[in-house]
């Protein structure tokens, strides 16, 4: 089974959607097998944004995502990555179609409710970057049969 990244971002916590939108990603399956509330360092951000380093939002980003601790969760499912970027809908909330977490909770591209891994290599990597090996659990869940056909399953 495929694993990713979610980050629910400092706004998902000021506007009290850490429920709803962690019951999203159950409700269609997907297992949570790492779960931690942190705050996040200059380090870390400037390792987890570095593609948008140098650019004009990038102070912003940064300030944006320590303002207050955001939700780490490692989720895990066939075609997880992609499963949880179409729950999340697209980067800017006020293009987001309704439905989506973005397209529902955000009109903002930064204040966008939550962070995907967007390829099996940034999941992996983002993983690491947030967790280590004992905080991710290996468990088995007793309703996969219900969610996948048995052909699915490994």
């Amino acid at each position: 089974m495929e694993k990713t990244l979610v980050l629910l971002k400092p706004d998902a916590i000021q506007r009290n959607f850490l429920g709803e939108v962690i019951s999203r990603f159950e409700r269609k399956g997907l297992k949570i097998i790492g779960l931690k509330m942190m705050r996040l360092s200059d380090e870390t951000l400037e390792k987890h944004y570095s593609q948008h380093k140098g650019k004009g939002f990038f102070k912003d980003l940064v300030e944006f995502m320590k303002d207050a601790p955001v939700v780490a969760i490692v989720l895990e499912g066939r075609g997880a990555i992609q499963a949880v970027r179409n729950l999340c809908g697209p980067t800017v909330g006020r293009e987001a179609e309704a439905g989506t977490i973005r397209g529902d909770f955000s009109m903002s591209h930064q204040h966008n409710i939550v962070h995907a891994s967007d390829s099996l290599e940034t999941a992996k990597k983002e993983i690491r970057r947030f967790f280590n090996d004992n905080e991710v659990f290996g468990y088995k869940k007793q309703d996969l049969s219900s969610i996948y056909a048995s052909d699915e399953l490994e």
